[in-house]
C-alpha cells in the first residue's frame, strides 16, 4: 500500500521533494558561515577571500577568527555602496565590464580555434609565396643614386664589372661582399639576404633571383638601387604546417589573436540572436555560466565587482574626503598636537629654503621677498621676482628638512661638521632662510601624517556606524570548519 501511495503522488510533488533534498545536500556541502546585512555568505566565499589574503607570503597573516571582523567590515562597506547605488553609475559599469571581460572573453577561445587560426596563417603564407617557393641568396651592390651623373653611373658599372671579373676568376663571394658591397646591412653578413619569396623584392632583383638555381651566380644587372650581382644559395618550398606550428602559435599569441577570435565569436552570437542579444548580454550570460560551473571564477568576478564598489565608497567616505578637508585636517591637528610634537622633540625640522645665487647682491632681496609671506606662497613670489623672464637668477630648494635631507642645510643650519657640498654650477653663492622648529606650527607641516591619521579616524567612525546600521551574525559552528571540512 505504501508503494502504491507513493506511486500515485503527483509528479510535481515528487519534484518538490527532490528539490528540497537537493537543496539540503547543497546546504550541507557549502553551509552559511555568516549573514551580513541580510545577505548569507557561504563558507566557500569566506574561504576564497581568507585564503587569497593570507598566503604564506603575507606579512600580517591572520587567523580565521581574526579575519572575520575584516571580512564583515568589507561586506558592510560593499552593502553601503550598493545602497548608495554606486553600482548603477556609468563609470562603475564600464570599469567592471572591463575587468570582467578580461576573465570571460578568453574562455570563448578553444585550442581548436587557435589551431584553426594557425592553419589560416599558414595557408595564407603558402598562397603568398606561390609556386616558385623561397630563395636564399646573397648579393653585392654598387649604388647608383637617382640623380646620378653619367660619370657616376659609368663608375658604378665599371666597379661591378670589376667585381664580376674577380668572382669569375675564383674570388670568394662572401669576402668580396664584405669589402665592396654598398648595402651595409647585408655586407656585414657577406651579402646574405636570407629567405624571400616573390613580391618581396623589386621586380628586377626578383626576376634575376628566381631564374637562378642553387650555387648559380647572376651577371651584373641594374635595379632602381644600382648594380647587383646575386649568388643563390638555396631554393625550397615552405615546409609542412607541423614544422612551423609552434612559431605560428607564438606569433598569434604575440599578436593577441585570442582577442580577435573571441571578438569574432561574440559578434557571431550577437548576429545569430537576430537582434535579441547585445554584446554585453552575450558576455554577461557567459560570465553567469562560468560562475555557475566554476567557484573560483564566480568569486573572482565577484571580487572585481565588490572591490570596485569598496574603492569608490571608501574614497568618497574616507580617503579623498580626509585629503581635501582642510578644516577637518586643521581641527584634527589641533586636537592631537602632542602626538606630532613628541615626534619632533629630538629631531627638529628646518622650515625654509636653501638658495643659490649668481651674485651676492641677491642674498638679502631673496630673504626680504618672502619675509612677510605665507610659506606656501614663497615659490610663486620668488619666481615672479627673480626668474620671471628668460634669465634664471636664483635656484631654490624649499621645504621642511630634517638632518640628513639636504647637505647645504646640514652644514649651514644643523652645523654638521665635515659635510662635503658641491656648489651649484653657475650659482656659486649659497644661503638659507627660514626657521628651526622643534614642533610643527600647523597641520601643513605634517600634512601626510595628519591626513593618514584623520583617514584612520574616519574609517573607525564609519565602520562603527555601519555596524549599528546593518545587522550581521556569524555561525561559529560553521566557522570552525573553515579549511577543515575535507570531503564533508
Amino acid at each position: 500500500m505504501r508503494n502504491m501511495v507513493v506511486m500515485n503522488k503527483p509528479r510535481g510533488f515528487l519534484f518538490i521533494i527532490f528539490s528540497l533534498l537537493f537543496s539540503h545536500a547543497v546546504a550541507q556541502t557549502d553551509p552559511i558561515v555568516m549573514t551580513v546585512a541580510g545577505v548569507p555568505v557561504p563558507r566557500s566565499e569566506f574561504e576564497y577571500s581568507y585564503n587569497k589574503n593570507n598566503t604564506d607570503g603575507v606579512i600580517d597573516k591572520k587567523t580565521v577568527e581574526e579575519y572575520v571582523d575584516l571580512f564583515v567590515n568589507y561586506k558592510l562597506k560593499v552593502q553601503a555602496a550598493l545602497d548608495a547605488r554606486l553600482d548603477t553609475t556609468k563609470a562603475f559599469k564600464e570599469e567592471f565590464a572591463q575587468y570582467r571581460d578580461q576573465q570571460v572573453l578568453p574562455t570563448f577561445v578553444t585550442d581548436d580555434d587557435l589551431m584553426a587560426e594557425a592553419h589560416k596563417v599558414y595557408d595564407q603564407t603558402v598562397k603568398s609565396i606561390g609556386p616558385d617557393g623561397l630563395v636564399s641568396a646573397a648579393h653585392i651592390l654598387m649604388l647608383v643614386k637617382q640623380k646620378a651623373t653619367q660619370a657616376e653611373q659609368d663608375e658604378a658599372k665599371r666597379r661591378i664589372d670589376s667585381v664580376y671579373t674577380a668572382l669569375q676568376a675564383g674570388a670568394d663571394f662572401e669576402e668580396l661582399a664584405k669589402k665592396v658591397s654598398q648595402d651595409p646591412g647585408s655586407a656585414r653578413r657577406g651579402g646574405m639576404l636570407g629567405w624571400f619569396s616573390r613580391n618581396q623584392m623589386v621586380k628586377e632583383f626578383e626576376d634575376e633571383a628566381f631564374a637562378l638555381q642553387p650555387n648559380q651566380m647572376s651577371k651584373p644587372f641594374l635595379s632602381p638601387f644600382g648594380w647587383h650581382i646575386i649568388l643563390v644559395k638555396e631554393r625550397k618550398q615552405l615546409e609542412p604546417f607541423d614544422f612551423h606550428k609552434e612559431s605560428i602559435l607564438r606569433y598569434l599569441e604575440q599578436r593577441n589573436a585570442r582577442d580577435h577570435i573571441s571578438a569574432e565569436k561574440v559578434n557571431a552570437l550577437v548576429k545569430a540572436s537576430d537582434g535579441t542579444l547585445t554584446r554585453e548580454q552575450v558576455i554577461e550570460r557567459r560570465a553567469d555560466s562560468l560562475s555557475a560551473a566554476d567557484m573560483e571564477m564566480r568569486y573572482l568576478i565577484k571580487e572585481y565587482h565588490d572591490g570596485l564598489l569598496l574603492y569608490e565608497i571608501s574614497n568618497r567616505t574616507v580617503w579623498e574626503k580626509a585629503a581635501k578637508d582642510e578644516e577637518g585636517l586643521a581641527s584634527y591637528f589641533k586636537k592631537n598636537k602632542k602626538r606630532y610634537k613628541d615626534e619632533w622633540k629630538d629631531n627638529p625640522r628646518f622650515k625654509g629654503m636653501v638658495y643659490h645665487v649668481k651674485d651676492e647682491c641677491y642674498i638679502k632681496p631673496v630673504a626680504k621677498c618672502v619675509k612677510k609671506l605665507k610659506f606656501a606662497d614663497w615659490n610663486e613670489a620668488l619666481r615672479k621676482t627673480f626668474n620671471g623672464d628668460s634669465i634664471i637668477r636664483i635656484r631654490v630648494e624649499k621645504g621642511l628638512f630634517k638632518k640628513g635631507d639636504n647637505k647645504f642645510i646640514d652644514r649651514e643650519v644643523f652645523k654638521v661638521a665635515d659635510v662635503q657640498v658641491d656648489s651649484v654650477k653657475g650659482y656659486p653663492i649659497d644661503a638659507t632662510y627660514g626657521k628651526l622648529l622643534k614642533k610643527p606650527e600647523d597641520y601643513t607641516d605634517v600634512r601626510v601624517q595628519v591626513t593618514a591619521d584623520l583617514q584612520d579616524e574616519l574609517e573607525r567612525l564609519w565602520v562603527a556606524d555601519l555596524r549599528k546600521r546593518y545587522s550581521f551574525s556569524v555561525n561559529e559552528e560553521v566557522l570552525r570548519t573553515v579549511n577543515n571540512h575535507g570531503s564533508k
